[in-house]
């Protein structure tokens, strides 16, 4: 197959007549996507019910791909889970984010699609390495233990689009959010990340009048956090915008710039779900990175920054958390 032609600066990436294929589109950051593009006018979406396409098949991969030729594609797509599930399944989470994006991001290339979006995770970094995170920091150190599983499966995603940019001239991107926040979160009792794990854990003290609710760990490390909406606004921009020079990095990162400790966290979200009670640390259980916030400077110097305050968000999560709980659509 030919490289693909790389479009000039002054040429648009994507066009509102694009057919746009987010693979994911019922996740978290998927459905935040799809509001995004959605409201930057772009109305030709395709998505794929679970049902009818198995990312882990790659025959089904291939020829779904083949029947519906999207001309740009977002892989938001992928197996999440907080420590302790990465912990308990580390095959399951190397081999099925491996396998969906190797289906997605080859049968894109091979069959025509002219631009395509990775979406990875600011776990790919080294544990230690030098804060705010650039994203020259890749690759550059050992990773953190409890999540290295999925770390690896997404360093390996943004490889793969790095080097079909190199050899065939594919046009595809990386974007690398913070945590994620907000609509569409998963709140599951022992395999959610830390944000909605504390939120139900604190609305369930309140609501039972418990005296006191236990944390992992020791509330020390700092950590930076995304509503999931300015993630979408992020995708989109960078889709109408980002085109890296031959030889520059092909991945952004996406965050705030700002974090905050998780013990602040964890006081935030005991305000927000109006619970009066003690909070105590489990200093038995791990931290995890002791500090992850990254360099948005890039992203930044293109003219786009997150827009939705921690607070603001967090107040409006935990309504919606509240209201899907009294009414049953609460993801689990």
């Amino acid at each position: 197959m030919q490289p693909a032609p790389t479009p000039a600066p002054s040429q648009a990436l994507i066009h509102s007549s694009d057919r746009i294929f987010v693979a994911g589109h019922r996740g978290m950051a998927g459905g935040a996507i799809v509001r995004a593009l959605q409201a930057s006018g772009y109305g030709n979406l395709i998505s794929a019910e679970r049902s009818s396409l198995d990312l882990l098949d790659p025959a089904a991969v291939t020829s779904w791909f083949g029947a519906h030729r999207p001309d740009v594609v977002v892989l938001a797509a992928a197996k999440v889970g907080g420590i302790l599930a990465n912990s308990t399944y580390p095959a399951d989470f190397l081999l099925e984010n491996l396998k969906i994006q190797n289906h997605v991001i080859e049968a894109a290339w091979r069959q025509g699609a002219r631009r395509l979006l990775f979406l990875g995770s600011s776990c790919i970094y080294p544990k230690f390495a030098e804060q705010p995170i650039r994203e020259e920091a890749l690759l550059s150190g050992p990773l953190e233990p409890t999540n290295e599983w999925y770390a690896i499966a997404k360093i390996a995603g943004i490889e793969l689009c790095h080097a079909l940019r190199q050899q065939e001239g594919f046009d595809a991107i990386s974007l690398m959010p913070t945590n994620l926040y907000g609509p569409g979160d998963n709140y599951h009792p022992t395999n959610s990340h830390v944000m909605p794990a504390l939120i139900r854990r604190f609305h369930g003290a309140q609501a039972a009048g418990e005296p006191s609710v236990t944390c992992w760990g020791t509330g020390t490390p700092l950590r930076e956090f995304l509503h999931v909406d300015d993630l979408g606004e992020a995708c989109v921009f960078a889709l109408e915008h980002f085109q890296p020079a031959a030889g520059e990095l092909q991945h952004l990162n996406v965050g705030t710039g700002l974090d905050l400790t998780i013990r602040e966290l964890a006081e935030s979200v005991a305000g927000a779900t109006d619970y009066q009670g003690e909070i105590l640390w489990d200093t038995s259980k791990p931290d995890g990175t002791p500090k992850k916030q990254l360099d948005v400077s890039r992203l930044a110097a293109l003219g786009w920054r997150a827009r939705i305050p921690l607070a603001k968000g967090l107040t409006s999560t935990v309504t919606q958390f509240r209201q899907q709980l009294a009414s049953g659509e609460l993801r689990l």
